[in-house]
């Protein structure tokens, strides 16, 4: 068990350095990747303010399929290429939505998001799954969240699948 303690309120690239190394301790030796996905979305959850939603969709037989998350009940599948987990899935970069509802194809899983950032987790040049993270509040994800965030799917992809 780790007794993990990060400062909400510090400037945002110590923030995310905190959460990155937080999150790769907690996958450090641990082979299983939906424990690993359980454990990193809970730390999310636990210290990233503003979120309604904070979990993992896994590459299964061409779709998106719900995996470890935290917040309200989900979307099981999503079609890779439908809604903004979809458009990260289907073309591997970062989505970071200020509005959700003007996004082509949103797909409303829970009606209180109005913000959204999909970072895609890749392996051997392929995506194997997303890390997405909802917000009832506009504009929530700032290109600080996006970077920190990618830092850290980048320090514990070898960990995921």
């Amino acid at each position: 068990m780790l007794d993990i303690t990060i400062d909400k309120d510090q400037p945002a690239a110590e923030f995310y350095a905190d959460l990155t190394s937080s999150a790769a301790a907690l996958v450090d030796g641990e082979p299983d990747a939906i424990a690993n996905m359980a454990n990193v979305a809970a730390l999310i959850w636990q210290y990233v303010p503003g979120l309604n939603w904070a979990g993992f969709y896994r590459v299964i037989d061409s779709e998106l399929v719900l995996g470890p998350f935290q917040g309200k009940t989900a979307c099981i599948r999503i079609a890779i290429g439908a809604g903004v987990c979809g458009a990260a899935a289907a073309t591997g970069d970062v989505q970071r939505v200020a509005d959700v509802h003007a996004f082509p194809g949103h797909i409303a899983c829970d009606a209180d998001s109005r913000s959204e950032l999909v970072v895609p987790v890749m392996k051997d040049g392929k995506v194997i799954a997303v890390l997405d993270l909802d917000s009832p509040l506009p504009d929530r994800f700032t290109p600080a969240d996006e970077a920190g965030m990618t830092a850290l799917v980048g320090a514990i992809t070898n960990n995921l699948g």
